[in-house]
This record gives structure tokens, sequence and C-alpha cells, in this order.
């Protein structure tokens, strides 16, 4: 198939750390590999928000978002598995062929940051342009803050018609990054204590999928009180660590340390809070994207063979975890559907306003 040109509207971010500006664009695709896609609906992850203030200037123009789902409008000749007409939740990208992704663990691809970073195809060409100059784009090979995406078949699950979009999109990334850290990653059972520590998006999935698996002790920290009340739903003790001595506290309702931590914070000292909350070889897993470096406690580090670990999107694999947790969601057992707030994509900067000031926990877009 050759590649075929359309104008679509995009929340292009014009230079680092900018607002989002809904603005026309020129899409070329899709190519032989590649997916076409018209969007109906995005979820606003803080990747997103993050590194459009991180990113180095060059970078911009750029086109975000990986938490697309929608509707397939062509697929190139090489493309295998996907019709014209399905429905699909896009994630991130995957070589499928290094020796990460031939043991199963794609998110941690060789070709990663290639692939779904760097705002291009792999030949240097961008599927945006404006007035003939390159956008960059290419985001999580997805760039789905985009009313059309480009995307590919190993980064588009399909999904049943049935599927409320709107609900479905956050499964591209945040949900799945806080459930499969505990589906995958911890594993945590009946006798066994998780503490999460910031009950955002990721955090609240993570808390679902440890009540899921009958986690014995959870509790959740966060300064936000409509957060630690959503963290209560989920069978958690919620913390306000404005309030009391937090390590204090969990080691007091854990019977001593949990058995693991999460933090979704990326806040240096609320890592090493994690940290000494753990009890003698407890597992801390660090989510959040922000801080370059974590301040730990050496001392507590070496005296208690606690571990220190980081997840990528959970350990997942999108082709297999976005269709658990839809079944999961079905069955009742990952109730995250009332995380969800709908925004126009025309207000998508009082979305980002919104999820900074906690007044939301999942803002999705949708067209």
């Amino acid at each position: 198939m050759s590649p075929q040109h359309l104008r679509t509207t995009v929340a292009v971010v014009n230079e680092q750390g900018g607002d989002f500006s809904l603005e026309e664009v020129e899409l070329e695709g899709p190519r032989d590999d590649e997916v076409l896609v018209r969007v109906v609906a995005t979820g606003l992850c803080h990747t997103d928000i993050h590194l459009k203030g991180f990113l180095p200037a060059e970078m911009f123009p750029n086109v975000f978002g990986h938490e697309g789902a929608g509707v397939v409008e062509a697929v190139g000749d090489q493309v295998q598995g996907i019709e014209v007409g399905d429905h699909v939740v896009m994630s991130f990208r995957s070589c499928g062929s290094c020796a990460s992704c031939a043991a199963g663990m794609v998110g941690y691809c060789e070709q990663a940051l290639v692939i779904n970073y760097m705002g291009m195809r792999l030949d240097g060409s961008t599927t945006y342009s404006r007035d003939g100059a390159p956008v960059f784009g290419s985001f999580f090979g997805q760039s789905s803050l985009s009313a059309h995406a480009i995307a590919y078949a190993d980064n588009c699950v399909v999904v049943d018609k049935d599927l409320d979009l709107t609900k479905v999109a956050p499964y591209g990334c945040g949900f799945q990054t806080g459930a499969g850290t505990v589906l995958n990653v911890l594993q945590p059972g009946p006798e066994d204590s998780l503490v999460v520590f910031g009950v955002g998006a990721v955090g609240l999935a993570a808390l679902a999928a440890a009540r899921h698996l009958g986690t014995g002790t959870v509790v959740a920290v966060d300064p936000v009180a409509s957060r630690r009340e959503a963290a209560e739903r989920f069978g958690a003790t919620a913390i306000d660590p404005t309030d009391v001595a937090v390590v204090d506290r969990v080691k007091e309702l854990t019977g001593g340390g949990a058995s693991y931590a999460i933090d979704t914070t990326a806040i240096s000292e609320v890592v090493k809070q994690a940290q000494q909350s753990l009890r003698m070889r407890g597992t801390l897993v660090a989510l959040g994207l922000g801080a370059e470096e974590y301040t730990l406690d050496a001392i507590d580090l070496l005296q208690s063979g606690k571990k220190v670990m980081a997840s990528i999107e959970g350990d997942s694999d999108p082709q297999e975890m976005v269709p658990r947790l839809i079944a999961m969601n079905a069955a009742g057992d990952f109730p995250v559907d009332d995380l969800i707030t709908t925004y126009p994509f025309a207000e998508i900067n009082t979305a980002v306003a919104d999820v900074l000031a906690g007044k939301v926990v999942k803002p999705v877009l949708v067209w």
C-alpha cells in the first residue's frame, strides 16, 4: 500500500514545556507495516505531561499520547491480524525479535528507546508534518493525542467492538502498569502486605489487582483526600502523610513492615520512606517518572536484605495483559471504570490542570 496523506487535528506541544494546542497537521501513512487508527479516546498520562517539559528543545513541536483507543481505518500490506473496522487499544511498541522480546519481556525491548521515544520512524521520517516542516510524533508508536494515529501490529490490541473505548483506553499504559506490577512482578498472597505510595491511576490499579489476588493487608499513602477515599474502596487502609509518621504507621498496620511497596511518586524522600516501610527482605518497585536520582537509606538496605527495583509497564505484554484486564473488569475483579473522567479534546489543558491538582484520577480525552 502506498502511503496516503490526510489532514488531521492533533494536540501539539510547540515548544519545550508549552501547553497543548489543537492544530491541523498532515499525517502520512500507513506504510506497509503501519496501521491507521481513527482515535476515539486517549488517556492522559503523567508521562505525557512530564516529557513535554523534559525532552530537549530540538524535539519540538511534538505530539504525545500513548493510551489511545480507536477504530482501524487502513492497514499496510504487511500487517497481519488487524483489519479495517477493528477496534483497538494502543500500547507501547517492541521490536519482537531481540533477546528480551523473545523471552516475553517486551517492555525491556532493546529497541524500546528508539521506537517509543525518539519522535520518528526508524528511517528518520516523521508521520506528522505542518507547512512542509516535520512534527515529531510516533510516541510509543502512536502519538494518540490526535484525531488519527499511525500505529503498528505489535502495539495494537484488537478488542471487542461492544466495549466502550473511553473506558479501556487507559489499559494501554497506566492501568496496565499498576496492575501488572502486582499481577506479574510481586504476586502478593493472603499472607503478604502491600503499601502503595501515590494512588493516582497507576497506584489505584495496583490496589485493584492486589484485592483481586486476596492480598492480606493493603495500605495506601497519599496527601489527597479524594484519592485516599478511592483507595479505601479497594480495601486499603489509607494514610495521610501530612498527618502521621508514615513509616511508623505502615509498620504498625503491617506487623513490622510491608512485604512489598510500590512508589508512583518519583519523589526521592517518598521513595526512601517506601524503602524504610518494608519488612526484612521486602521489595520496593519504583514506577514513577520524575526525579533523576533517589536517596536511599543505605544502612537500612545493607542490614535488611531489602530489594529496590523498577518495572517497565508492570512487566506486561499488552497483547496478553490488556485482554486479561478487560476480562477481569467484566467479571467485577478490576473495577476501575469510576476512576475515569472524560473531557472533550478541546479541554486538554483543563484536564492537565485537574489531574495535577488531584481533582481527577484518570482523565480520558474524547473526540
